[in-house]
């Protein structure tokens, strides 16, 4: 039996839209490429990130939560998306961020600034050995001072967040409905893995009949399977069993991270500039970019068959394009 549906806020724009990547799949002149637009949930709260943010706020909300601290990169998608939609709910987020600002703010971390965040700043060794005791510092500050305070994982990805990406299967399969379609891939950037992991049990339970395939932008394919699998995990403890959790493959490709996190090579500007160029659609550097281009690569390998149609899920992201706008052509 599949588990209930928590309480689940509307924020998001849905449903978003399935295209066809006409020129590009003219191009390639094998597989069909449709795209998945989350970048369109929402004005600045767009992305893949709303989509977790409508569980894991309800679910604050629901807990007499009146604070949200969470965590990221200084052009954290998910940290940007929590500040404005924070701002809109009346909301006090806290972000945790990685990394020392520059003189003058760009992209996300802009964003975070207008929507009102309260932002600390710490250098990447401290982050990485301290984070779990960073938040529970916060969390007793802000109960010191009267306010209950709700804690977000790193882009949002746990057994809460997942929820997102499994609704949006049911979405997916009125997409492919309408489309007359039945792809048998699904591709996604993968950077904290709870995209992922929804698509993989809602692929599963909506009866998609399509292989989730992640593309990572950091570490490696086995440290995302493990993360799959946690989060996952922690969705069926909290919601209960799911008796189809055994039919779950999942599947990473790590050839195209590039030099880091946060840091692309010159194939993914070319990519980006490429697919804006032919279709008119913005990819991003960080995740999106590495993921189209690890796509291609791979249809280029064989590895999704000879021809078929592939779903390419647009995670957002356009506003991480700014900071890197010295790598571009012009």
């Amino acid at each position: 039996m599949f588990p209930s549906t928590p309480d689940r806020l509307s924020l998001a724009l849905l449903p978003t839209p399935l295209q066809p990547l006409s020129s590009i799949s003219r191009q390639l002149g094998s597989h069909r490429i449709w795209i998945k637009r989350d970048d369109l949930t929402e004005a600045v709260s767009t992305g893949n990130k709303i989509r977790k943010l409508e569980f894991i706020f309800a679910a604050a909300i629901a807990n007499g939560c009146d604070t949200v601290i969470t965590c990221g990169g200084l052009q954290s998608n998910h940290c940007r998306a929590t500040a404005a939609l924070g701002a809109r709910l009346g909301l006090k987020i806290h972000l945790v961020l990685r990394g020392e600002p520059s003189a003058d703010a760009d992209g996300n971390l802009l964003l975070d600034k207008l929507f009102g965040a309260e932002i600390s700043y710490y250098q990447e060794r401290e982050y990485f050995a301290n984070l779990s005791a960073i938040f529970d510092e916060l969390v007793a500050e802000y109960a010191e001072r009267g306010h209950k305070a709700w804690t977000v994982p790193t882009g949002a990805s746990d057994g809460v967040g997942i929820w997102g990406y499994i609704h949006a299967c049911e979405e997916l399969r009125h997409n492919f409905k309408q489309a007359g379609i039945a792809p048998q891939h699904i591709v996604c950037a993968s950077g904290s893995g709870g995209t992922q992991a929804g698509l993989t049990v809602g692929a599963v339970a909506h009866h998609l009949h399509a292989q989730v395939h992640g593309v990572a932008v950091c570490d490696d394919a086995q440290y995302f399977i493990d993360k799959v699998n946690e989060d996952i995990d922690e969705w069926q403890q909290r919601y209960g069993q799911w008796t189809l959790r055994k039919q779950l493959q999942i599947s990473v490709f790590d050839d195209y991270i590039g030099p880091c996190y946060g840091e692309a090579g010159p194939e993914i500007y070319r990519t980006i500039e490429h697919v804006a160029r032919t279709e008119g659609i913005l990819l991003d550097p960080v995740y999106t970019g590495k993921a189209f281009y690890g796509m291609l690569k791979e249809v280029q390998k064989g590895t999704f068959g000879e021809s078929g149609d592939i779903v390419f899920i647009h995670t957002g992201g356009s506003f991480g394009v700014f900071p890197h706008r010295n790598h571009f052509s012009g």
